[in-house]
């Protein structure tokens, strides 16, 4: 069963963030996620939301873990991300 975490947050430059995001891709890779994709809203392209798969739970909860890291809190910082509208789903792929 693949699971799909999906994570909506708002950020200061879409543009600034993406750069950010873009130099993750080997932590992505080692964190287990298997694709994504990024998406923006249509009436604020500074909310976004971010779509990653996993092949299975453990994994998918293991890189959520890396949510709570000082780590991800200091990329945070720096890519511009709004913490406090960070919105995390894991949901069970079923299509």
């Amino acid at each position: 069963m693949t699971v799909s975490m999906i994570a909506k947050h708002k950020v200061n430059d879409f543009a600034t963030w993406k750069k950010g995001y873009d130099g993750t891709v080997q932590l992505r890779k080692d964190g287990g996620v298997i694709a994504d994709s990024v998406h923006r809203a249509l009436d604020d392209p500074n909310m976004v939301t971010v779509y990653h798969q996993f092949a299975d739970e453990n994994t998918a909860k293991a890189f959520g873990a890396r949510l709570d890291s000082g780590e991800f809190r200091a990329m945070a910082k720096e890519m511009g991300i709004n913490l406090e509208t960070l919105e995390v789903w894991l949901l069970e792929d079923v299509e």
